[in-house]
């Protein structure tokens, strides 16, 4: 079994990868604008990897996870072909919202202080 860090260090090239082979070699035209993939979790067994991914229009973010879900034997077996694994990992798209709850964490802070100045504190 490998350890924690190893691990750790092949999410991380996983998610390079996967990256690279979305933005050079997919050609689904509900990929593209503004996208992130913020994290790959592999596995210890690195039979399984989620892939974490970020999309700035919201409205675009289902189409965006249904491509990508769509493409997800291709993108594996670009990563097979590019990484020496003993197994290339099954790939589970996934959307992170940590953006949108972050904006909306803000949007809830700016009217408790608005609330505040109006309160005369």
């Amino acid at each position: 079994m490998p350890s924690f860090e190893r691990v750790d260090r092949i999410s991380e090239e996983v998610r390079r990868e996967i990256d690279q082979i979305i933005r050079e070699d997919l050609r689904d035209p509900r990929v593209g604008g503004t996208y992130s993939i913020v994290r790959a979790d592999v596995t210890r067994d690195l039979r399984y990897c989620k892939v974490r991914v970020s999309v700035l229009e919201a409205d675009r973010r289902e189409d965006l996870l249904a491509a990508l879900k769509n493409a997800a034997g291709f993108i594996r077996r670009e990563l097979s072909h590019r990484m020496q694994l003993r197994y290339t990992p099954e790939l589970i798209f996934e959307a992170d919202m940590n953006i949108e709850y972050a904006a909306h964490i803000n949007e809830l802070l700016k009217q408790a202080e608005d609330q505040g100045h109006d309160d005369g504190r």
